[in-house]
């Protein structure tokens, strides 16, 4: 099997919080001692972090699956239950992360980037939280939320100062061998190589040694931008490096002129990502040792070499450090092009910095809303938002207590002006979370129990039901 994996998904699953405790203060000598529950601890997140160490996304072929710790329960005398522990997840620098839609969530392209892939559950509050002048002896505590989970696709693009493009068996993995240590499989057929290989090069005198990584992408062919033979899964590790070698043969067993070679390579960069054609880039004739120096096309080439004879490989990797140098001095290393097109900048969305490592890393989500409305049937309405979610789902709402609560944060998110707002009518059908009730207009009357005052409409939202 393969070490090398470059597309997989993730199954991130932060911790859910601890439940709220229901207690009592019992000593002796202490009549009506009062709640003392004390407030379930917060979960896990899920953090993915760029680490230097990690080469391919291998690890999550066969093993998506990343859960973080549960939040512990609170207890009585108001001992409050620890949070989750958070669950970082290694993955190579260069990561990109999608949603299902395909939208780039965030690129990782730096080392110690990190991420909140799922954020852990809040826990729920005891019932020592809800004592007021109006309710001496809360018989209620919260339950723990549940933490996000959700798929993730991952991609991987090779983070490189040089990339090697050329067709298949243009003599590409020859090359990486003869410059740097790395040994990719070598062979006198086209698609020998079927995965990206990384080699160091250095160029200098000891002590005063510039480094250099190149790539050695697996071989394009003609429609490689529209993925004919897995063209998007190579050219995809194109898009970080600072600088092009096109490499072409200058004896092709298919008898491709050398012209042709490079307007197809040329052409296949432009159509898969235009702004690749404006990075640095060096057009080399491989293979020199095949052809005789009499037969030797130098149209459009700025470079001859023979892997095989050494003849011009001294002379292309100078100017390889050369034009890295200057890509170098002219700004950090390119991003995935194209991502910025597919984020969201909706004018509906704000601006998050996720914690940065060497660079900055920027992530669009949409901002929290306390509470909305939207119609899904001729009397039926949904409210949705984070708090609203919470005044429910934290709730037991089987106890009248916790149920009460429950429309309090409710109508103090402002309910009822909302729905009036977006045309609910007296009778209309609402959900929100797992409660479904009838919605009236409010109506001030005094509460059964002689509590706070409640509307006509948390009169009828207490006949509502969970689903």
């Amino acid at each position: 099997m393969s070490g090398f994996v470059d597309e997989a998904q993730l199954h991130a699953r932060a911790g859910d919080g601890g439940a709220g405790s229901v207690s009592f203060r019992r000593e002796a000598h202490v009549a009506r001692g009062g709640p003392d529950g004390g407030d379930g601890g917060r979960g896990g997140d899920v953090w993915l972090v760029a680490d230097p160490n990690q080469a391919s996304l291998l690890g999550f072929k066969d093993h998506p699956f990343r859960r973080a710790s549960n939040g512990a329960h609170g207890s009585g005398k108001r001992r409050h239950g620890h949070r989750g522990a958070d669950l970082v997840v290694p993955v190579p620098v260069g990561t990109v992360v999608r949603d299902h839609g395909g939208a780039v969530l965030c690129d990782l392209s730096h080392p110690k980037d990190r991420w909140l892939a799922a954020e852990g559950g809040q826990g729920g509050r005891g019932n020592a939280r809800f004592l007021a002048n109006a309710r001496r002896a809360p018989a209620f505590s919260e339950q723990g939320e549940r933490g996000e989970e959700r798929w993730l696709n991952l991609e991987l693009k090779l983070t490189a100062d040089i990339a090697l493009v050329g067709f298949p068996n243009a003599g590409k993995s020859t090359l990486i061998s003869v410059i740097s240590s790395a040994r990719p499989k070598i062979a006198d057929y086209p698609f020998t190589t079927l995965e990206p290989h990384l080699g160091v090069v250095r160029v200098g005198a000891p002590g005063d040694e510039t480094e250099l990584v190149v790539a050695d992408v697996p071989g394009l062919v003609e429609g490689a931008a529209d993925g004919r033979g897995l063209g998007h899964r190579f050219l995809r590790h194109v898009e970080r490096a600072r600088a092009l070698v096109l490499l072409v043969d200058l004896a092709p067993a298919t008898g491709a002129p050398v012209a042709e070679q490079i307007a197809v390579l040329l052409g296949e960069l432009g159509r898969y990502e235009p702004r690749l054609l404006e990075r640095p880039r060096i057009v080399v004739g491989s293979k020199a040792d095949a052809v005789p120096e009499g037969g030797r096309a130098r149209t459009s080439l700025d470079l001859v070499i023979s892997a095989v004879t050494g003849e011009g490989v001294a002379e292309l990797v100078h100017r390889m450090a050369s034009i890295v140098a200057d890509a170098r001095a002219g700004g950090a290393l390119p991003r995935a092009l194209g991502s910025e097109g597919r984020v969201h900048e909706d004018a509906s969305f704000e601006l998050e910095d996720v914690v940065p490592g060497a660079g900055a890393v920027v992530e669009h989500r949409p901002a929290p809303e306390g509470l909305g409305v939207e119609r899904t049937g001729p009397h039926a309405w949904r409210l949705f938002g984070r708090q609203a979610q919470r005044a429910v789902n934290l709730s037991d709402l089987t106890d009248d207590g916790a149920l009460a609560e429950a429309v309090r944060r409710l109508r103090r998110l402002g309910t009822d002006r909302a729905l009036a707002r977006a045309g609910a009518h007296d009778g209309d059908e609402v959900t929100v979370g797992l409660l479904s009730f009838t919605w009236f207009r409010d109506q001030p009357v005094e509460h059964a129990d002689g509590g706070d005052e409640l509307g006509a409409g948390d009169r009828r939202r207490r006949r509502g039901t969970r689903r």
